[in-house]
C-alpha cells in the first residue's frame, strides 16, 4: 500500500496541514498511522467529512449572538465576543485602555478611569467598536458588500479626531498614499476598483473555506482602502465571514499578535504560518464555547 504525508494530503484534500493532523488524531483518516512525528496516510483514503452536529435542532452561535444582543444578555456568548474583540483588535492598534476599562465601558457605557490620563480616541472608538460588532451579527448572513465594509469604517471612525481632518475620509476611500508594515498598499486612485474586483470574485464562490476567508483579508489589508482602521475593519470582517460559513470565528490575541503579522507578510510565499496561527485563535474560542456550551 502506498501512503502519502499529512502535508501532501492537505494540499490533496483542499486543508490546512494541521486539521489533517488532528484528523488523524482523531482516527477519523482511515487507515493513518504515525512514523515518529509524522503521520502517513493511504493514498487512496478517501477526505474525512465534517463531523454533524450532535443536534440538528441546536441553535448555531450565531442564532444565540442575535438572541442574546436582543435580549440585551449579560454575562454570555455575546458579551465575552464584545469585550474580548474589541479590546484585543483595538489593542494591536496601539489602544490603551485596559481590558477592565474597556469591560466598563461596554458594561456601564460610562468611563470609570481614575488616577490616569487616556486618549478620547481611545474611549471613541471602543463605543464604536462595540456598534460594529452589532452590525455585524445583524448582517452576519448577507453577501460581503463594498457599502457594508464603508460602512464599518464610518461606525468606527466617527467622532474621533481623525474625522475632523479634512483629508481624512470617513465612511470612503482614502484620498492619500499609505503604507502597511512598511509595504507600499494600492494608489488611492486605484482602490475602488481592486475592492469591487476583489469583493466580486469573492462572493462568486457560494461557501467559503477559512483559507478562502483568510486570502480575501490578506488582499483587503494589502490594498489598505481607508486612511486608518483598516486592521480593525479588516478582523471584523473576520468574524463576520466565518459565522456566515459556520466556520468557528476566531480573535487574534497579545500572544498571537506577532505571527498573525508574520502571516500576513508572508501569506503569497507561505500560507501556513497565517492558517495556524488562526487555527491556535480558534482554539482558544473554542474554549470559550465550550464554557457556554454552545455547539461547533
Amino acid at each position: 500500500m502506498k501512503y502519502i504525508t499529512a502535508a501532501e494530503a492537505a494540499t490533496k484534500w483542499e486543508l490546512s496541514e494541521r486539521s489533517v493532523r488532528n484528523y488523524c488524531s482523531e482516527g477519523r483518516v482511515a487507515g493513518a498511522i504515525i512514523l515518529g512525528k509524522t503521520w502517513m496516510i493511504p493514498e487512496d483514503t478517501q477526505k474525512p467529512m465534517r463531523k454533524p452536529r450532535k443536534d440538528a435542532a441546536s441553535d448555531s452561535l450565531l442564532d444565540i449572538l442575535k438572541r442574546e444582543k436582543e435580549s440585551a444578555v449579560s454575562g454570555g456568548i455575546y458579551h465575552k465576543i464584545q469585550i474580548e474583540l474589541t479590546y484585543n483588535s483595538n489593542h494591536m492598534e496601539g489602544s490603551r485602555l485596559t481590558h477592565d476599562q474597556t469591560r466598563y465601558i461596554f458594561e456601564t457605557n460610562t468611563i470609570g478611569i481614575a488616577d490616569a490620563s487616556v486618549k478620547v480616541d481611545d474611549v471613541v472608538e471602543t463605543a464604536n467598536h462595540f456598534r460594529c460588532i452589532d452590525l455585524i451579527i445583524e448582517n452576519a448572513s448577507n453577501l460581503l458588500t463594498e457599502s457594508f465594509i464603508k460602512e464599518l469604517h464610518r461606525i468606527l471612525k466617527n467622532g474621533t479626531s481623525d474625522s475632523r481632518k479634512k483629508w481624512f475620509a470617513v465612511g470612503e476611500y482614502k484620498k492619500l498614499p499609505n503604507e502597511v508594515g512598511g509595504r507600499e498598499t494600492t494608489p488611492p486612485e486605484d482602490v475602488a476598483y481592486e475592492m469591487r474586483s476583489m469583493i466580486s470574485s469573492y462572493n462568486a464562490k457560494k461557501e467559503k473555506s477559512l483559507e478562502e476567508i483568510l486570502d480575501f483579508h490578506h488582499r483587503f489589508e494589502f490594498i489598505h482602502p481607508f486612511q486608518d482602521g483598516n486592521g480593525r475593519v479588516g478582523r471584523l470582517i473576520l468574524f463576520k465571514e466565518c459565522l456566515r460559513n459556520n466556520i468557528v470565528p476566531f480573535i487574534i490575541d497579545e500572544d498571537l499578535k506577532m505571527f498573525y503579522y508574520r502571516g500576513l507578510s508572508e501569506w503569497t510565499r507561505e500560507r501556513g504560518y497565517l492558517l495556524d496561527t488562526c487555527l491556535a485563535a480558534q482554539d482558544k474560542f473554542k474554549k470559550y464555547l465550550d464554557y457556554f456550551k454552545i455547539e461547533y
